[in-house]
C-alpha cells in the first residue's frame, strides 16, 4: 500500500536526498514545494489516505507540523526531535502516532529506559520505532543523528521482533537510496516482511508504480510504500499521484495480527 509523507524543512515541504542532511556536507535538495504542509495533509485526508507521516527535518518546522496535523487529525504521525516529554503533546495535536528514532540510540545503542518512558507516556499502539539503515558486512544497521551516526543495532527477527511487542510500527528508510529515485533495497524489503511482527513502513528509492506492486509482492501485506520524489505531487515523473490513490483503493490489506496473537 501507498502512505503518502510530509518532509519539512526550514517550515517548508521539501524532498531532500537523506544522507546529504549532515552538519559538514552540502544539502541536497530535490524539491521545494510551493505550498504548505497543511495543503497537503488535506489533500492526504480527501483521498482517504492514512498513515502517512510528517517528519520534521531539523528546527523551524514545529508551526508547519502542527498546522499539517490540525488538517488531517488522527491520520497522520509525527516524527523529529520526538522523546517522552513532548510525545503526548503531539498525540494532543492531532497526530496519531509519535515517531522516534535518534533519540532512542544517545550512545549508538538502544536505550530501554528511553523506549519504557516513551510507551509509558503515549503507550505502545501510539509508538513507531524508525529503523532507518545502512547494509553493512554484518547486515542492515541503524543510522540516528540524521543518518550520520552509525549505531551497533543490526536488523534481524530477535531485534524487531523485541521492539515489536513495544510499538504499533515500525519505519525503515534504506538510506542509501533514499531521495535517489533509482529503485528500491528490495532485499531489505523482504527481510522487513519475514522478520517485523508489526507493520513497517518502508523509504527509498521508489521510482515507479511497479514498485509500489514489488513492495506489495514482496512485503506479503505486511510492508507499505513511502514515495517521495519520483511523485509528481512533488515535482517527479516517475509516479502520478493519482494512480498511487487508485492502487490503494484496488487492494483490500489482510488483517495483520499483533504480536502474540
Amino acid at each position: 500500500m501507498f502512505r503518502p509523507c510530509i518532509d519539512l524543512h526550514e517550515g517548508r515541504v521539501k524532498q531532500i536526498v537523506g544522507g546529504t542532511l549532515g552538519e559538514g556536507g552540502a544539502l541536497r535538495t530535490n524539491f521545494v514545494a510551493d505550498h504548505d504542509a497543511a495543503w497537503f495533509a488535506s489533500r492526504y485526508r480527501d483521498d482517504g489516505l492514512l498513515g502517512g507521516h510528517v517528519i520534521k527535518l531539523g528546527p523551524g518546522n514545529d508551526e508547519a507540523a502542527r498546522s499539517a496535523l490540525a488538517a488531517f487529525p488522527g491520520g497522520l504521525q509525527i516524527g523529529g526531535g520526538i522523546d517522552d516529554v513532548n510525545a503526548g503533546g503531539w498525540i494532543d495535536a492531532g497526530a496519531s502516532h509519535v515517531i522516534v528514532t535518534s533519540w532512542l540510540f544517545p550512545d549508538a545503542s538502544l536505550d530501554e529506559a528511553r523506549l519504557d518512558a516513551l510507551v509509558g507516556a503515549v503507550g505502545p499502539d501510539r509508538v513507531v520505532v524508525d529503523l532507518s539503515c545502512r547494509p553493512f558486512d554484518e547486515g542492515y544497521v541503524v543510522m540516528a543523528d540524521r543518518w550520520q551516526r552509525r549505531t551497533d543495532f543490526v536488523l534481524g527477527p530477535a531485534t524487531l521482533g523485541a521492539l515489536g511487542a513495544r510499538c504499533a510500527e515500525l519505519l525503515v528508510h534504506a538510506v542509501d537510496v533514499e531521495g535517489l529515485s533509482q529503485g528500491i533495497d528490495a532485499a531489505l524489503v523482504e527481510r522487513l516482511a519475514e522478520w517485523s511482527p508489526v507493520p513497517v513502513t518502508y523509504a527509498g528509492g521508489a521510482r515507479s508504480l511497479s514498485d509500489l506492486e514489488l513492495v506489495d509482492e514482496l512485503g506479503a501485506g505486511r510492508v507499505d510504500l513511502t514515495i517521495g520524489s519520483a511523485l509528481d505531487l512533488f515535482g517527479g515523473d516517475g509516479v502520478r499521484y493519482a494512480d498511487a490513490v487508485a492502487f490503494n483503493r484496488s487492494r483490500v490489506r489482510p488483517a495483520v495480527e499483533a504480536p502474540g496473537e
